[in-house]
């Protein structure tokens, strides 16, 4: 099954961050078992372009669409066998300690 893993940050991060597992060693490591098939950092929030049609007239504005503290920095691309499996990649990443992880299945087609 394949997930997209949101990597964000947080406002209340653990109060011990030298816990997290290093990101190039986590990156290794799913790599070498087939379980991230893509990933990157995002550009900071100002850099965003939010992209809107109303009533047939192109909206292009600057900066993300929501006005938040925590941001989606970066993201990843799972293989995994079910949520237990992509839970476990994501409790092992670092930003689970210092931000936020979402997980979030690809819709089923055939549903």
């Amino acid at each position: 099954m394949k997930y997209l893993m949101f990597v964000c940050t947080d406002t209340e991060p653990d109060a011990d961050p030298s816990a997290a597992p290093d990101i190039e060693r986590w990156v290794a490591e799913r790599d070498a078992r087939g379980q991230r098939l893509a990933g990157d950092q995002l550009a900071a929030p100002d850099a965003a372009t939010t992209i809107r049609v109303r009533n047939g007239e192109l909206l292009v504005t600057d900066g993300p669409f929501a006005e938040t503290k925590e941001v989606i920095v970066g993201f990843d691309l799972l293989e995994c066998a079910d949520l237990d499996e992509a839970i476990e990649v994501a409790r092992n990443h670092p930003m689970a300690y210092e931000g936020r992880i979402e997980l979030r299945p690809f819709a089923d087609p055939d549903a």
